[in-house]
């Protein structure tokens, strides 16, 4: 399968989108972990649809102009971790979820940690709204784009939430 990339611009640093045919792959971190998702045969294209038009909802998205993602996604992942991304798509803008909860969406009330890896896995950071979900405590936990950047994105849909 054949994967293309480009890299955009954001206020919480460059991110790398990266996208097949079918639909949007990975929005990865300017400092990601480069083993935390891996692509073959991946190649630049400024021009491909599904990546312009990814990068278009998501200068939409940070200026405060969109609140829901309409893009195909093509999730790459084992099973178990395809329920989870797919569960996190269905968390409300501006809420948020406990790890515990996503367990049990997914029919298994007791997989709390192994949410939490596949979270930490999801390749398509911000439209798989993984900031979104937080420690039972309501606490910020781990996340691959950092604490930081999980605070700024949960502070940015509060903010655009609220008006």
């Amino acid at each position: 399968m054949a994967y293309f990339y480009k890299f955009i611009k954001s206020p919480i640093g460059q991110l790398k989108l990266v996208a097949t045919n079918r639909g949007l792959s990975a929005v990865l971190w300017e400092n990601d972990d480069p083993n935390r998702v891996r692509f073959t045969e991946i190649s630049p294209s400024a021009d491909h649809p599904i990546l312009c038009k990814s990068q278009r909802q998501l200068d939409e998205y940070f200026a405060g102009k969109r609140k829901n993602f309409e893009l195909d996604l093509d999730f790459h992942g084992t099973e178990f971790q395809k329920k989870v991304w797919q569960a996190l798509l269905t968390i409300p803008f501006g809420e948020t979820r406990s790890y515990g909860e996503i367990a049990r969406q997914i029919g298994n009330s007791k997989a709390s940690r192994p949410v939490g890896g596949a979270n930490s896995k999801n390749p398509i950071a911000i439209i798989a709204p993984c900031h979104r979900v937080i420690g039972a405590s309501g606490k910020l936990t781990g996340f691959a784009g950092g604490l930081k950047i999980k605070e700024f994105l949960l502070k940015l849909e509060q903010a655009e939430f609220c008006d």
